[in-house]
């Protein structure tokens, strides 16, 4: 009788929503997102939002920098490990990076998916072969139809990308992506103007966010 290799598990993070480990069984390394262990007034939500990015990990299946879905049992999310370094680490300043991580962009928009958290730094990674991978598909947009409201959602995950460019690589940054930086969303600047502080609040007090929105923050959070 086969026994299955035992597993060797490292705690990533753990808050209110559960926690996240890497798993190595045997050859394989993978990532665990245990809604279980979320507080009970937000384990629904917590359910959700791993559920949503089972559903945009299933769009992008064969992609080249994003995780790949390898389970969804409405409870336990796990993915395939991407090894790097975070963007506020790593601090790309290569123009090639920036032109590759627009690719990337541009494929997730091809399968009708906008990221909607490219503004976050923790959730771009600087690969060991220093390419660009892109995390965290919790809150994105998934549309079959390309209609205003995803080209929207899909320009604005370009734009914060620039803003990073523009932290890390500002001689690089062009005519037009300065022009595109400049012209903000309606519903960026209503973000801005209302929603945003309260965000931040919620999030770094109740639940110990502290992520960038394109402004070189220094904190450390580890590969995923």
């Amino acid at each position: 009788m086969e026994h299955s290799p035992a597993e060797t598990r490292e705690l990533l993070k753990a808050d209110t929503f559960g926690h996240i480990e890497r798993v190595q069984c045997g050859e394989e390394i993978f990532v665990r997102r245990d809604t279980r262990s979320a507080h009970w007034l937000l384990r629904g939500l917590a359910r959700w939002a791993a559920g949503h990015e089972a559903r945009g990990l299933e769009r992008l299946h064969g992609l080249d920098g994003v995780p790949q879905l390898r389970r969804w049992d409405g409870h336990v999310l796990e993915r395939s490990y991407i090894a790097g370094e975070p963007m506020q680490v790593a601090q790309p300043r290569e123009p090639n990076w920036y032109r590759d991580a627009h690719r990337l962009i541009k494929q997730l928009r091809a399968r009708g998916l906008a990221h909607n958290d490219t503004a976050k730094e923790p959730n771009w990674l600087v690969r060991s072969d220093g390419s660009p991978a892109l995390l965290d598909l919790q809150i994105c947009w998934i549309s079959r139809r390309r209609g205003a409201w995803f080209r929207m959602l899909a320009r604005e995950d370009l734009r914060h990308l620039l803003k990073h460019k523009r932290s890390y690589c500002p001689q690089a940054v062009t005519p037009v992506e300065w022009r595109l930086l400049k012209r903000r969303s309606w519903l960026a600047r209503t973000w801005k103007a209302t929603g945003k502080r309260v965000y931040k609040y919620i999030a770094r007090r109740w639940f110990g966010y502290w992520d960038d929105d394109g402004g070189a923050l220094s904190s450390r959070r580890r590969p995923q």
